[in-house]
């Protein structure tokens, strides 16, 4: 297991993607692809309202994973801003439990999922799936690289283990945090604030 750090990049706003077929459906996306659902188009509408002056006051880089629903969030909440792509920005690939319900993995595979009962340690125990190591290596990457103020548009686990990063937190405090959609995570200095939108409070 890697040493768990505390990282000190740039100003960071984090959106995580809108509800998802897969997510409504308790069903493991990992690396695999599922289009926003209703509510998820209204929780990227609500990051929208939330992010709106942050864009004009800073004009900050803007990155985005390459998976489908990260990208239409970023369109819904972005309003066409010019954004960039990159793949380390994708969430962790959970091996053969991608395109299973929770409760299949649950039947298929009980001592894991017992032994696993949050998110993250579940995607990262999958056989012949990503690990934490290298999803931990990989998000560590992408901060080192960071130089300015940066939008980010990702995933719930890629989300968990950057702010856990960030707030110096063990894989233990960061499997168990929150993992909210339609809000932006606002980090800085080893802080963590949670932007809501008013008219979803």
């Amino acid at each position: 297991m890697p040493a768990i750090i505390r990282a000190n990049p740039p100003k960071i706003w984090f959106l995580r993607h809108g509800q998802t077929v897969w997510n409504a459906e308790h069903r493991v996306q990992g690396q695999m692809e599922s289009d926003l659902t209703e509510l998820g188009q209204s929780q990227a509408a609500a990051q929208a309202a939330i992010i709106a002056p942050i864009l004009e006051t800073h004009r900050p880089p803007v990155l985005v994973s390459p998976l489908r629903r990260a990208q239409q969030t970023a369109e819904i909440a972005l309003g066409g801003m010019p954004i960039t792509t990159d793949p380390r920005l994708a969430e962790a690939q959970a091996g053969v439990f991608q395109g299973q319900t929770l409760s299949e993995i649950a039947a298929r595979y009980p001592q894991i999922r017992a032994e696993n009962p949050h998110a993250l340690d579940l995607f990262c125990a999958a056989p012949e799936g990503e690990g934490f190591e290298a999803f931990y290596a990989r998000i560590a990457n992408l901060l080192s690289a960071l130089e300015t103020p940066t939008v980010l548009v990702g995933h719930g686990l890629w989300g968990q283990v950057l702010r856990g990063i960030i707030c110096g937190l063990t894989r233990a405090e960061m499997a168990a945090l929150p993992n909210e959609q339609g809000c932006v995570y606002e980090l800085e200095n080893g802080t963590e604030r949670v932007l809501r939108d008013a008219q979803t409070r």
